[in-house]
């Protein structure tokens, strides 16, 4: 490696067995560029080879949106287990500042939507 060489959740490492690598290709080529084209961010951060269960971290606009677990779902996870048989369920990662986060600016957002139509805040 170079110092050009940046190091991501999806690089593959001389460490990774064949399914990580798998794993850590098809996220990066195939669905972190839809989940970004949403503008969000997917992230690789493990495998239970035991269980079968890839865990991923969900960020940016996907973080915290109540819409996520069924893009995780259907989409995310069926990929992945169609294309490779290890893989028998995803487990989301959640980082509690993100929902936070998206938490508040909903709350933000949906007080503004009630001043807008006369409701006083309490």
């Amino acid at each position: 490696m170079t110092d050009e060489d940046v190091i991501t959740d999806t690089t593959i490492l001389d460490t990774d067995d064949e399914v990580v690598a798998m794993i850590k290709e098809l996220l990066e080529t195939r669905i972190r560029p839809a989940v970004q084209d949403d503008g969000g961010d997917i992230f690789f951060r493990g495998f239970d080879e035991d269980r079968g269960i890839v865990k991923l971290q969900l960020a940016g606009s996907c973080a915290g949106c109540p819409s996520s677990s069924v893009t995780l779902k259907n989409g995310v996870e069926n990929m992945l287990m169609h294309y490779i048989p290890e893989v028998r369920g995803i487990e989301e990662i959640v980082d509690d500042e993100d929902v936070k986060t998206v938490n508040e600016s909903e709350f933000q957002t949906l007080e503004a939507k009630l001043r807008a139509a006369g409701i006083p805040s309490i």
